[in-house]
């Protein structure tokens, strides 16, 4: 990659998709050439920076060295095996290839030894998934997990723009006392609410998709399926930034001063842990913020060897676009991408 490597953005006007754009720009990543993809009715748009949308079609996807998915479940079960059978490696956003046991699922702080398994492919968490496990590491090398109870606080960007619109809508007519229009988004009114239902129920499951994805998830990038997880996934009147509520219950005896410790020395983890002077992670301070943020720590009362916990990320930045930028950065680094390998000396 001597002039650097030739990048694509498979939805690169969505929100993640736009993120992505501007955290190659930002963070530096040597690119020669980026190419943003996404659906027909977009191809031929001019992007910030002059990019302008492709198309995905079998010559528009040839030479390139990585290329970053966020476009839905459907276009990456399709077009990232395409993208790989030519040589590139693809960073998937979406939930298609999370639980393929040939693919690995990736956290640039925890389990980054997992690239080297790649085989074309890697997977990007869940959002929710994603920052919990960053404060999970240091404590799971520290004293091993048994069991979490986690009740996530999501933030409504995390189903996309219109969810957005609509937070936004309603309240501006609830607080102008207005009716509101029927949800579209949602099952019921999200402004001034909270929904008990983030993510969707399949038939015959009492937990939705976003609950067992961090049940599954959670297994797969720690690498210890005899974790027990139990999780309640909210949504919440929140534009952006995910918070959680987690109770970790570990092997060996933890401190909570030992587990602040060890959270304030992990890389990716910023601990706001002074709740008298009302010093803890708040979703608004999280959010434009590449970092998990971690507060309220503190014994469990009920157990012995359990400690709660508060961990708050930006959804949108660290539990998408910045950690898939992140494994491409670190692709890089260990010369893991074909345009690397090719400028190795014999």
């Amino acid at each position: 990659m001597a002039n650097g490597y030739r990048v694509a953005v498979v939805g690169a006007t969505g929100q993640v998709g736009t993120l992505m754009l501007q955290l190659l720009r930002e963070r530096g990543f040597p690119a020669s050439e980026i190419v943003p993809f996404a659906s027909e009715r977009s191809v031929g748009r001019e992007l910030d920076g002059g990019l302008i949308v492709r198309g995905l079609d079998e010559d528009s996807i040839q030479g390139f060295d990585v290329a970053l998915f966020s476009a839905g479940g459907s276009t990456s079960g399709e077009w990232a095996p395409r993208f790989a059978a030519t040589g590139a490696v693809v960073i998937d956003n979406s939930s298609r290839w999370r639980m393929q046991d040939d693919v690995p699922l990736v956290v640039s702080e925890v389990n980054p030894e997992a690239l080297a398994t790649h085989k074309g492919i890697i997977a990007n968490p869940n959002c929710s998934t994603m920052q919990m496990v960053v404060a999970l590491k240091p404590l799971q090398d520290a004293a091993g997990i048994e069991r979490l109870v986690v009740s996530t606080y999501q933030a409504v960007s995390g189903t996309g723009r219109g969810a957005v619109e609509e937070l936004l809508d309603q309240s501006h007519a609830l607080l102008h006392e207005q009716g509101i229009q029927e949800p579209q988004q949602y099952a019921h009114q999200i402004a001034f609410n909270v929904l008990p239902h983030a993510g969707s129920f399949a038939a015959g499951d009492d937990h939705t998709d976003e609950e067992r994805k961090l049940i599954n998830e959670t297994r797969k990038i720690l690498g210890d399926p005899s974790i027990r997880v139990s999780a309640t996934c909210v949504r919440v009147p929140v534009v952006t930034g995910h918070s959680e509520a987690v109770n970790v219950q570990t092997r060996d005896e933890l401190s909570p001063e030992r587990a602040r410790e060890l959270l304030a020395g992990a890389p990716g983890v910023i601990v706001l842990d002074d709740p008298a002077a009302a010093s803890y992670p708040l979703a608004i301070d999280a959010a434009g913020r590449d970092g998990v943020f971690v507060g309220r720590i503190r014994r469990d009362p009920g157990h012995e060897r359990a400690i709660d916990m508060w961990v708050v990320a930006d959804n949108l930045r660290k539990g998408a676009a910045t950690n898939a930028v992140q494994l491409a950065e670190l692709l890089h680094e260990r010369e893991l991408l074909g345009g690397a390998r090719a400028t190795q000396p014999a």
